[in-house]
């Protein structure tokens, strides 16, 4: 029975030469960083789409790992993709910006840890190329960020805000993009401009009511878990996402490529944008 179960419903039969001028153009990606643990986890996901592929990677470690050519350097490219994915290293970004708006190739970007000259070097591009940046790829994250804004707008007089947030024992930047994006959220309904606080060891005093308090835990394989507490007289409310796997994010980063391809307008597109796009739908 499980033999019968694991066989493809329908057999993969080549089309016809007669047929294959009618099939759908399929979406070319730039991969960057594609040697890496999530570019890997793209590779994977994106070889079983009808809609998109990964024609070239760039990555450092320009050893080819799968069935597309590998440069070290986006310079290097022979061919222009349709899009552009980055899960690669805040160092990639200058060459990744400079291609982007020579060649007029949308730049998806999902590499976290980005200075803040960096994240205004974004913006700058982003008046004349279509730029897709996000601190989480996951839509559930994008979810949860719409429920903080809610609770923020009801529990902002009198409730604590202290987020924490656990990843894998090789994630080098604290605090995470993630919880910045969360963090942003909640302030963004808060009647007064909190203060971000990442340590206290060093200040012996009483918690200032203004604070939202992030905190970074790093072990083992833990892919990442996000907790918003609201801590209030008599009552806690906690909100809470974990992901089990990486291709949680490998899955948004392909929504994100496909819709970027498909735009034409300058401009810092998000998440936000793709799910009302797939609900346009």
């Amino acid at each position: 029975m499980r033999a019968l179960l694991e066989r493809p419903l329908y057999p993969l039969v080549p089309l016809p030469p007669a047929l294959e001028k009618d099939v759908i153009r399929m979406i070319q990606i730039g991969l960057s960083g594609c040697n890496g643990r999530m570019g890997q986890v793209v590779t994977r996901m994106a070889a079983s789409s009808q809609k998109l592929r990964v024609s070239v990677g760039i990555d450092v470690n320009s050893v080819k790992l799968s069935d597309y050519p590998v440069f070290a350097s986006v310079n290097e490219l022979t061919e222009t993709p349709d899009v552009l994915v980055d899960f690669s290293n805040p160092a990639s970004l200058p060459g990744l910006l400079s291609y982007g708006l020579a060649h007029r190739v949308p730049l998806v970007l999902c590499t976290t840890g980005l200075s803040e000259e960096q994240v205004n070097a974004v913006k700058e591009a982003s008046a004349s190329l279509p730029i897709f940046r996000s601190g989480n790829m996951s839509l559930g994250i994008n979810l949860v960020m719409e429920l903080l804004q809610k609770a923020g707008q009801v529990l902002s007089d009198g409730y604590d805000v202290e987020i924490i947030e656990r990843h894998h024992n090789q994630k080098i930047d604290a605090p995470s993009g993630t919880a910045l994006m969360l963090a942003d959220a909640v302030s963004s309904v808060l009647p007064y401009d909190p203060v971000y606080t990442y340590d206290r060891h060093s200040v012996r005093q009483k918690r200032d009511p203004k604070e939202i308090g992030i905190h970074s835990v790093r072990g083992g394989t833990i892919v990442g878990e996000h907790e918003v507490i609201f801590a209030g007289p008599d009552e806690v409310i906690e909100i809470k996402h974990t992901a089990y796997s990486r291709e949680v994010f490998a899955a948004g980063a392909l929504n994100a490529a496909e819709f970027m391809a498909g735009v034409a307008k300058p401009g810092l597109y998000t998440m936000a944008d793709v799910v009302r796009a797939k609900q346009r739908l």
